[in-house]
């Protein structure tokens, strides 16, 4: 099926919104796409439907709504240079709170489909998105079951929006991987957030992949082809088990 988009109504503005879904289901649960800090380009979307066809309805954000328009970008250009010099004011725009936040404005449009199966949903994040996957579940813990974190960076700081401070809300299980010598998640952050969620009860699985930070994005000059398959892997196991 051909890609929906949509414009989603959030306190902040109007947030542009992709739903993917795959042909062969007629309804089927919901997973929240919270993208790198790369933005919307080709490659997310291709991530996204490769997540529909395994039968999910996939929605996509853009984070970076706020900013206005921008992009696409190429990574592998973005990163020749000064990537943060050229990201840095569009993350500016956003952060885990005000995802959280937008993620209200997606479960809201989701309660208007026929085709998504039951009320607990699924959110997955990549690098940036890790943690601000973990913040809309803890905002919104009445209708997340499933949360995947696949090279989320700070996923545990003193900012007061980190990550692990939304362990207590939690209801949702949750999947956790690393990238080795990641300096956006070292083992003592790694160790905070882990702590945190044992702390509050929350059940989860964390791994570190023998890969760099950035292993799962295609576009990425670090992709690693082997690494990325077996996070597939690993993550529609965990959705299949808590979402199905």
């Amino acid at each position: 099926m051909p890609r929906e988009d949509v414009v989603l109504t959030t306190p902040d503005g109007r947030c542009p919104t992709s739903v993917f879904t795959a042909e062969a289901h007629e309804t089927a649960p919901a997973i929240i796409f919270f993208m790198d800090a790369g933005g919307i380009r080709p490659a997310v979307f291709a991530m996204a439907q490769r997540l529909a066809d395994a039968g999910y309805l996939v929605l996509v954000p853009d984070l970076f709504y706020r900013y206005g328009a921008y992009g696409p970008f190429d990574p592998v250009e973005v990163l020749r240079g000064d990537f943060r010099a050229v990201l840095g004011p569009l993350m500016a725009t956003t952060g885990n709170a005000k995802a959280a936040q937008d993620a209200g404005a997606v479960l809201t449009y989701l309660d208007t489909r026929r085709d998504v199966e039951g009320s607990k949903v699924g959110a997955v994040g990549f690098c940036m998105g890790g943690g601000m996957a973990i913040a809309a579940a803890g905002t919104h813990p009445e209708r997340f079951a499933a949360v995947a974190s696949l090279h989320g960076g700070n996923l545990a700081t003193d900012a007061p929006d980190s990550p692990h401070t939304y362990a207590p809300q939690l209801a949702a299980s949750l999947y956790i991987a690393a990238a080795t010598n990641d300096a956006s998640y070292p083992p003592a952050m790694a160790e905070r957030l882990e702590t945190a969620l044992r702390e509050a009860g929350v059940p989860f699985q964390a791994e570190t992949y023998p890969a760099p930070h950035g292993w799962m994005n295609p576009d990425f000059p670090v992709y690693d082809e082997a690494a990325a398959e077996r996070g597939w892997r690993e993550m529609l196991a965990f959705f299949e088990r808590e979402l199905r």
